[in-house]
């Protein structure tokens, strides 16, 4: 949108705070703790003070990719004690805004670059940042990508705001090599005012295979759209985050399979409130419905503890939170701003945002 111009697995989490009262239904083994008191986000320098990292792929405990202002990309496989700079040349010299990353390992990435024009822009990597090829240049001016998300590796789908009243996507079907503009004609009519907001590279995400979503914010009522055949038709629900105004809606979303899925949003200006913030889904993002103790303010990331059926972490400028039952209540877990969240097959969380900052989730 426009206007946005060391590691822990969740059993060993559990053990640890084992003793905590039980206040939520988390299942059985495997599953999230009950009580996340005694971690937060470890800071891991990366001496990019000035650069913003909107983009973030946790790859496993070790290593994470993250994207950013200026054209930056760094890289690190020893846990976040180094980073390697693999910054593209070219999105260095012009500054390009990389507000989305998306890793399939330690080698091979697709960052995604944002703005008008031939400023969004798709770069590709097979040897771990040593080199970047574009694969892909708008050459539309009234396209804006915002985000991408590869349901393997090699289908995914890049998301540009509305062009002649209907969401934009690139598609790709040889792991971001090349990629082909969609018909439009399965996509239902944006709302006046409608877009996705390029936050966190979380307004676009794949649940499964098949199954894909949108979050939307900006028009009279924030919705997500959901595909179910890879984005060739859709169809559009109200979400209750509240939106009618372009700095509000659903900014985020974090499914944890076809069926369970997270939104989280609000009003991204510091001096307003967001009171309804977050909602959940339990039928594939065809309803939806708020949660029952929303984060406190804005949010714009979130992502599921793996092998976890009801643990999930939300972040924004003014904190984490933390829910244990699936997004119905939500409680602070780290006061630290970050834009992005992301979490490895392993249990390896990350997250990131402004002034180089990246964190990854430790026990205290």
């Amino acid at each position: 949108m426009r206007l946005l111009g060391v590691g822990m697995c969740v059993a060993a989490l559990a053990v640890t705070l084992s003793a905590a009262p039980a206040q939520a239904d988390t299942g059985g083994p495997g599953d999230a703790p009950r009580d996340p008191r005694g971690t937060g986000w470890a800071l891991k320098a990366t001496g990019k003070d000035a650069v913003r990292f909107r983009g973030l792929a946790a790859v496993s405990r070790s290593a994470a990719w993250v994207a950013g202002s200026k054209g930056t990309v760094l890289r690190t496989s020893d846990g976040g004690r180094s980073w390697r700079d693999v910054s593209p040349p070219a999105a260095v010299a012009e500054g390009l805004e990389l507000r989305d990353i998306e890793a399939f390992d330690e080698r091979r990435a697709v960052a995604l670059s944002i703005g008008e024009g031939d400023a969004s822009r798709v770069l590709r990597t097979e040897d771990g940042g040593a080199t970047w090829t574009e694969s892909f240049r708008n050459t539309d001016p009234r396209a804006f990508y915002d985000c991408l998300t590869f349901f393997d590796a090699r289908h995914g789908l890049a998301l540009s705001d509305p062009v002649d009243g209907r969401f934009r996507l690139l598609a790709t079907d040889d792991g971001g090599r090349s990629w082909q503009v969609l018909p439009a004609a399965g996509m239902p009519q944006a709302l006046p005012g409608e877009a996705g907001f390029a936050a966190s590279g979380q307004c676009l995400v794949a649940a499964g295979p098949r199954d894909v979503l949108i979050a939307t914010g900006g028009g009279a009522v924030s919705r997500v759209l959901r595909s179910a055949d890879r984005g060739r038709t859709w169809s559009a629900v109200p979400s209750p985050v509240p939106a009618g105004d372009p700095a509000k809606g659903v900014f985020a979303l974090a499914f944890r399979d076809r069926a369970t899925g997270l939104a989280v949003g609000g009003d991204y200006r510091a001096d307003q409130t967001s009171p309804r913030a977050a909602a959940l889904t339990s039928d594939g993002g065809r309803t939806w419905r708020a949660s029952t103790t929303p984060p406190p303010a804005y949010r714009s990331g979130a992502a599921w503890f793996p092998r976890s059926r009801g643990a999930a972490l939300a972040v924004g400028p003014t904190g984490s939170d933390v829910t244990l039952d699936g997004g119905r209540t939500w409680r602070a877990l780290d006061a630290g701003s970050y834009d992005t969240v992301d979490c490895a097959p392993d249990g390896g969380c990350w997250a990131s945002g402004e002034k180089g900052r990246v964190g990854r989730l430790e026990r205290r």
